[in-house]
């Protein structure tokens, strides 16, 4: 099918077809876009302006947010078109990876299938990546109240990874998503005043430039990177938010949703990562409530309120693993067998991401490596690709779209390999200096 065949562009309107219950109204869906950006990632930023410096850490906020808001908007804009052309209401994020290769060049059609098996396999990943950061912030938070208020016990961030298991193992027995609505609410307004809470003890007394950094080690930088797409990247949840919308032609434009969004993202990051660093320079923790005091209450109710949030937040991006497994595994498992195979799976998935914060207790280098290789290639590198192949046979004057996709792809990968390596190293020089 020709994918530049006006006539079907012109016969078939996505929007007129969806069958949305109880759809979003654009208020609405900025918020959801806004939280889904804001997160464990929105208290790693202070962090990643320890790497960068502050005038770049600035600098580099304002690129990166941008390069994040045009590749979640090449890639919403191609699905609109990949909807129109294969005659489809809605696409997911990898059913739009596979309708682009789909109707592309003929040379890419036989790819469609392995496009959209690596967007789901990345998805999975990304969110058991996740997963395992959420679990290690918990267990560190913990750790540190315990170990000031219950001196008693003495244990390594390892046993709460490990205690915590059971916990999550429960809630994420949940099964839809209505139930984790109450949660996820909980967890917004605990966020929220986590958020107020860090902004009082950043703004209580004098902040000074004089010893930071204007500008960090070059060495540094793509840990600066990675921590900030991990913080920035929320396109995990960008189709489903356009695809509930009441009005989904308001998502794109300017001032659209998705500007609206991505600009009060930047802007909070970039006050919390400025001031954040300012204050507590390059003592910062991968997230910033395990750098407040510890005898003061407004601090302990935000190291509290932070590790219940993320504790009721699991859940939600524990569902995006097993959205994926049910739709591939449960049609191959016989009926009476589904209910007693999703216990287990979901047992099991809760164990793996645990399993690797026991194994790796790091929480900023498990952040960089989820940034740096799992949203690089999520949120930069498959949406410049999934474009240019989209708009193969007309990719503009002088070929600019391929050539900017090209950058695109480039920062990306170039994000990826620094962004991994300098966080392995960091991990190998922590595990060195323990066994010595």
């Amino acid at each position: 099918m020709d994918q530049n065949g006006d006539e079907y562009k012109q016969e078939y309107n996505p929007y007129e077809h969806r069958d949305v219950k109880q759809p979003n109204s654009d208020l609405r869906s900025l918020a959801n876009l806004v939280k889904a950006s804001l997160g464990s990632g929105l208290l790693a930023i202070p962090l990643a302006y320890a790497n960068s410096g502050w005038a770049l850490g600035i600098v580099g906020t304002i690129i990166v947010a941008s390069i994040c808001c045009h590749c979640v908007y090449i890639f919403v804009e191609t699905s609109r078109e990949c909807c129109r052309i294969v005659r489809k209401p809605l696409l997911g994020y990898a059913e739009t990876c596979k309708a682009a290769f789909a109707v592309g060049p003929k040379g890419m059609r036989p790819y469609a299938n392995f496009a959209g098996i690596f967007a789901e396999s990345s998805l999975c990943f990304t969110y058991i990546g996740i997963c395992c950061i959420f679990t290690v912030l918990i267990a560190d938070s913990i750790k540190q109240l315990f170990d000031r208020y219950v001196t008693t016990v003495d244990l390594p961030v390892e046993y709460y990874c490990l205690i915590l298991l059971v916990p999550l193992c429960i809630m994420c027995q949940i099964r839809y998503l209505k139930w984790l609505a109450p949660f996820s609410f909980i967890a917004n307004v605990l966020l929220i005043i986590t958020f107020a809470i860090c902004l009082y003890y950043i703004f209580k007394d004098e902040i000074s430039f004089a010893d930071k950094k204007v500008v960090g080690e070059a060495a540094r930088f793509p840990v600066f990177l990675s921590t900030v797409i991990f913080a920035m990247e929320g396109i995990g949840m960008v189709m489903p938010v356009e695809n509930s919308m009441k009005k989904p032609e308001h998502f794109l434009g300017c001032p659209g949703v998705l500007v609206i969004a991505m600009s009060v993202i930047m802007l909070l990051y970039s006050i919390l990562g400025l001031f954040g660093y300012l204050r507590y320079g390059d003592a910062l923790r991968g997230s910033i409530t395990l750098n407040l005091p510890i005898n003061d209450w407004p601090a302990i109710c935000a190291k509290c309120f932070i590790a219940l949030s993320i504790l009721l937040t699991y859940p939600l991006h524990f569902y995006v693993v097993l959205d994926i497994f049910t739709r591939y595994a449960e049609p191959h498992i016989k009926e009476k067998y589904r209910s007693i195979t999703q216990v287990f799976v979901r047992i099991a998935v809760v164990c793996i991401s645990g399993g690797i914060g026991i194994a790796l207790p790091m929480l900023e280098q498990i952040i960089n490596i989820v940034g740096a290789l799992f949203y690089s290639i999520l949120g930069i590198i498959i949406p410049g690709i999934i474009e240019t192949v989209f708009r193969w046979e007309n990719l503009g004057r002088y070929q600019w779209i391929l050539w900017k996709n090209i950058l695109i792809v480039l920062f990306g990968i170039c994000s990826m390999i620094s962004g991994c390596a300098v966080s392995i190293s960091d991990i190998i020089s922590i595990l060195n200096s323990k066994t010595q």
